[in-house]
């Protein structure tokens, strides 16, 4: 038994704007460039922001987490098992190779205090907010 795509007219008609260039660029360049850009939601509240980047099959070592000049870049590199002995790929929808995601950061965030962890195939960022300073004073008129 062969196990094929069940919705084979994606190959030949895109769906979207989106993924007619998606596949433009990826038979005109070929396979020769591998990236991705996985999912990110970014969420907060009144004591922090919280990024959740999908990025099932990675290790932690895999990821790489900078801050530049008010920016955070996260960027990684998710590896195929180089292990074929006796596969037969018939369909691979799982995007492998490298990715990198930036965002600038709001001053108010505390940017030593930021962490991460990766856990359920969801890498996730804190970025704690800097207690709000009370800027209010009273005048006296004299």
């Amino acid at each position: 038994m062969k196990l094929a795509r069940y919705n084979n007219l994606d190959t030949q008609y895109p769906t979207s704007f989106s993924s007619m260039l998606d596949r433009f660029f990826n038979d005109s360049i070929g396979q020769s460039v591998k990236q991705f850009t996985p999912a990110v939601d970014i969420s907060e509240d009144q004591e922090k922001y919280d990024i959740q980047v999908s990025v099932p099959g990675m290790k932690k070592s895999d990821f790489n987490l900078e801050l530049v000049d008010g920016r955070l870049i996260i960027s990684g590199e998710r590896k195929m098992e180089e292990k074929k002995e006796g596969k037969n790929f018939h369909s691979v929808e799982t995007h492998y190779g490298s990715f990198s995601r930036s965002f600038y950061l709001p001053e108010d965030v505390e940017t030593d205090k930021i962490s991460a962890k990766y856990e359920d195939g969801l890498l996730k960022l804190v970025l704690p907010k800097a207690e709000k300073k009370n800027n209010k004073a009273t005048i006296e008129v004299k």
